[in-house]
């Protein structure tokens, strides 16, 4: 901002008051304009607001617009081939290959357009539990950014701890900085790109706070492993009785609604390890869809979106009034509200919890309305189901995406983080899941009596009413009928949801229909398991579904 203009701005006093002694020369950047170091969130909202970065809406959610890019840039992802780290990376679409000699002169362009710059820092963790916790720094250009990184990271007001911080990992996020592809070798004038031998990732010229999330993300999914700990893409919760449920889903699945229920506390809402001492959360805060939330449906969730501290990305407003509009659409589908983890009544404070997993629950938005809404797994097919990470992608949560939702295979059910080859979190889930006798349910929350603008979509109050169910064993008094083409196991009832609604035949007027297009469905599933056959084992292969001609 300075660069081209010298004025104080509401924090330019206290800039410095909480800095690390490693400053960001020792990572490259120098001859910089004011630097805003770990600034709290009253200060971050007085800069956002002065440089006209945000609104501020009514009830005290501060709200953006990210622009051209209201998505995650999915394509635009690289990593840095290197020979620390190479022969353990899942090379294809989504871990892109990019040279150490670009990276090199990418940085090199980089640390030259950064001079003069006013940047925001925060140190902050990720990684709830003390064992595992990384420091992390996060540089941005924009004022917001650096109060999203407070919101979903882990913050310290520990003034010496700041002092002596030196980051493990560092997140560039830089939008008024454009990579050049032919310059750069990028499919675009948008990248990120992460380097493990440097322990450094660059998000260059997109404004969606979600790459920073989700950059630090990829980078636990690669490093804790080798720890021994399973990064994980799933909210997770737990009971009175230490009873850790697990939300396996992508993004519009369901995973933050389903996971704050006011029964359970809430671990987290996206991103967990599960190591030998139990669960943690990555994050200190939320990131949860908020287009069309009802106070009636999603209370805690929707409370969060009219409160001081939520960051509201592509919400419409009114700009005399600033109420928020949560049902339009008109700039996404993928409008989002990032708040601290505490804005959720029943939270587990501290972020991580001491015992393991009793269910685990695999999220599957099914846009062709053929699967039943909860399936129980064998561990065989717990991990079949877990490589093949079958759903929708949900309008919006991607650059490119319609209105129509897309049927797609998301390895892990978070392959364009997974870092690793998918057979890989797999194995390290399964022998979790036998160690601690934990029951995985496969949950459709998809559409019901027909594919996407035929049927409707699956009621929540039903797979609420489900899950409840299974979460306290009433699951497992009940008969179950085996899937003729899939395997897995149906429950002929459940208390409080109608009989028909476990039989998705019924919803159908033409039922020939229904089992050609379950057909279709398993076809999908088994030509997409071929790109994960070598290595996996005889059983797990056979855990896949069976063509109808096959069964009759």
């Amino acid at each position: 901002m300075s660069k081209y203009l010298e004025f104080n701005t509401p924090a330019s006093k206290q800039a410095m008051e909480l800095a690390s002694d490693f400053r960001l020369k020792n990572q490259g950047l120098t001859f910089l304009d004011r630097v805003f170091w770990n600034l709290p969130d009253e200060a971050l909202y007085e800069e956002a607001v002065f440089r006209n970065e945000a609104k501020i809406v009514k009830g005290g959610a501060i709200l953006v617009n990210t622009g051209k890019h209201t998505a995650r840039a999915a394509s635009d992802k690289f990593v840095v081939r290197e020979e620390t780290s190479e022969e353990n990376i899942w090379w294809g679409t989504y871990n892109r290959p990019y040279t150490r000699s670009k990276w090199s002169q990418l940085m090199g362009r980089l640390q030259a357009w950064a001079q003069g710059e006013e940047l925001f820092v925060q140190d902050v963790y990720a990684g709830a539990d003390p064992e595992f916790k990384m420091p992390v720094r996060i540089v941005t250009e924009k004022a917001w950014h650096s109060l999203f990184a407070r919101n979903m990271f882990i913050t310290t007001d520990n003034k010496d701890e700041l002092k002596n911080f030196i980051p493990e990992f560092t997140v560039l996020a830089l939008p008024g900085f454009k990579v050049d592809p032919i310059t750069d070798g990028t499919r675009s004038d948008t990248a990120i790109i992460i380097n493990f031998e440097q322990r450094t990732a660059i998000i260059a010229n997109t404004l969606y706070a979600g790459e920073i999330k989700k950059s630090v993300f990829t980078v636990l999914n690669f490093l804790l492993t080798y720890k021994d700990v399973l990064p994980m893409h799933c909210s997770a919760n737990v009971g009175n009785d230490g009873d850790v449920a697990l939300f396996f889903g992508l993004s519009g699945t369901g995973k933050t609604t389903l996971s704050a229920d006011p029964k359970r506390k809430l671990i987290g809402d996206d991103e967990h390890g599960w190591s030998s001492n139990g669960v943690f959360n990555f994050e200190g805060g939320c990131y949860a869809k908020v287009i069309r939330l009802s106070s009636e449906h999603e209370p805690q969730i929707y409370s969060t979106t009219h409160r001081y501290g939520t960051i509201l990305e592509n919400v419409v407003f009114d700009p005399v009034s600033r109420n928020v509009d949560l049902d339009d659409d008109v700039i996404t589908e993928n409008t989002r509200a990032s708040y601290p983890v505490e804005f959720i009544d029943n939270v587990i404070a501290e972020g991580y919890v001491r015992t393991h997993p009793k269910n685990v629950i695999f999220l599957t938005c099914d846009a062709s309305g053929v699967m039943p809404p909860i399936a129980r797994l064998t561990p065989e097919q717990a991990q079949y189901h877990f490589i093949s990470g079958y759903t929708s992608k949900i309008a919006g949560t991607e650059i490119g995406l319609g209105i129509e939702p897309q049927i797609t295979f998301s390895a892990c059910f978070g392959g364009p983080f997974m870092v690793r080859h998918p057979f890989d979190y797999s194995e390290m889930l399964k022998q979790r899941i036998l160690k601690h006798n934990a029951t995985v349910w496969l949950v459709n929350t998809g559409w019901v009596g027909g594919r996407f603008g035929v049927g409707k979509r699956i009621s929540i109050r039903h797979t609420r009413n489900l899950l409840n169910a299974a979460l306290e064993g009433n699951l497992n008094k009940v008969k179950y009928r085996k899937d003729k083409l899939f395997g897995y196991e149906v429950p002929l009832s459940c208390p409080e949801v109608p009989e028909d609604v476990l039989y998705p035949e019924n919803s159908w007027g033409n039922k020939d229909e229904y089992w050609k297009k379950y057909d279709a469905l398993a076809a999908r599933f088994v030509e997409n398991f071929k790109l994960f056959e070598n290595g996996c084992s005889q059983d797990v292969i056979n855990a896949g579904p069976k063509r109808l001609s096959k069964v009759k």
